[in-house]
């Protein structure tokens, strides 16, 4: 019996292995976009107007 042994496969283990870096990458995505959202809001908030509505006033005057 020695050098008979058969290993078996892991099951799906590259599918396992990309669902998990799959859904890391969306929940790192996900947490970049909800950064930049508060950001522009605390930005707005300190501005006091809307990026596009300070824009046309510098203009204007």
């Amino acid at each position: 019996m020695s050098g008979t042994r058969k290993s078996r496969p892991a099951p799906d283990s590259r599918e396992v292995r990309l669902k998990q870096a799959l859904k890391a990458n969306l929940q790192r995505r996900k947490a970049q976009a909800k950064a930049r959202t508060d950001a522009l809001e605390d930005a707005q908030q300190v501005d006091g107007a809307h990026p596009d509505t300070r824009q046309e006033n510098e203009s204007n005057g």
